[in-house]
């Protein structure tokens, strides 16, 4: 059976060893010599060999054996592993290494995680993220699949996803969106029989819409768009309008306006969700926290 080398004996017989004496050896390791003495000999007493010479006198330097001069690199080598494992492990434990696969809906992706990402690893310059956005049909299926540690998205039918934990987090509301220059644009709020009367585009949000009274658009839509930056162009090309939740609505666009649909009140909620029977690394358990703090503030 082989014996199994203590990482403290080891350290005790590299400081002996450079120090030349088991007293200074003791000073540095905060113990007493008697102590040292006992650990290097419970050392050799493991390596079937001396490392060090038999001493005459206690003012005597430690000098090494043949034994100990080829097995002295070798310790240093070990030690400078568990060293380098060590630190690995503390920093991954603490965040600041690692690999986080995180994926977003695209509005909170584009709107609220460039801020909470850049504070998060503004101490942590080794931290890895892969971050992907797309709708949340999307991203709960690369949660499914492990392809991500956890995403934001929405929960449409929570029922449906018994095997996974939704913490929610935002809010909001759900309206119209259409050119400036449309007839329903100059309108405050908007109910949803209003919208018959318009070519209505949906996409990958109108599911919020499926278990309210205005689920008849959905069977009346003549477009059907999932990628948001085509909406837009279809939108402000004056092709039809669409329904978006608040996060969604392009702020940046100066053509396109968004009126609250006022009946039915419809609210998107968006949240963390992550599979309920595994466990998140270290540094993603860590953001997924920063998240949830942030929120609350």
């Amino acid at each position: 059976m082989m014996p199994e080398l203590k990482i403290t004996q080891l350290r005790h017989f590299v400081w002996v060893a450079e120090l030349k004496g088991f007293h200074v050896a003791a000073e540095r390791a905060h113990r007493t010599q008697p102590a040292i003495s006992l650990s290097i000999k419970d050392l050799e007493n493991k390596l079937g060999e001396d490392v060090f010479e038999k001493r005459n006198t206690k003012s005597a330097k430690a000098e090494l054996t043949p034994f100990g001069e080829l097995f002295l690199p070798k310790a240093k080598e070990l030690i400078a592993h568990h060293d380098r494992i060590t630190q690995d492990m503390m920093l991954m434990a603490d965040h600041k290494t690692g690999h986080i696969r995180l994926a977003s809906v695209p509005s909170i992706a584009s709107q609220v995680l460039p801020e909470l990402l850049l504070e998060f690893v503004a101490d942590a310059p080794d931290l890895n993220v892969s971050f992907f956005d797309d709708n949340s049909d999307a991203v709960l299926n690369m949660i499914e699949n492990q392809q991500v540690d956890f995403g934001i998205a929405s929960l449409f039918h929570k029922d449906e996803h018994p095997d996974k934990l939704f913490h929610p987090i935002w809010e909001d509301q759900i309206g119209v969106v259409c050119p400036n220059d449309h007839p329903l644009a100059k309108q405050k709020g908007i109910h949803w029989k209003t919208l018959l009367e318009h070519r209505f585009i949906s996409n990958g949000t109108s599911r919020l819409l499926e278990d309210s009274e205005a689920s008849p658009l959905l069977g009346r839509s003549q477009f059907y768009i999932s990628n948001m930056i085509s909406l837009i162009a279809m939108l402000e090309a004056g092709v039809g309008i669409t329904t978006l939740p608040r996060y969604a609505f392009p702020k940046e666009s100066k053509s396109l306006c968004f009126i609250p649909l006022d009946t039915p009140h419809v609210v998107r909620r968006i949240g963390l969700v992550q599979l309920n029977n595994k466990s998140l690394s270290p540094a993603a358990n860590a953001l997924a926290d920063f998240i949830l703090a942030k929120a609350k503030r």
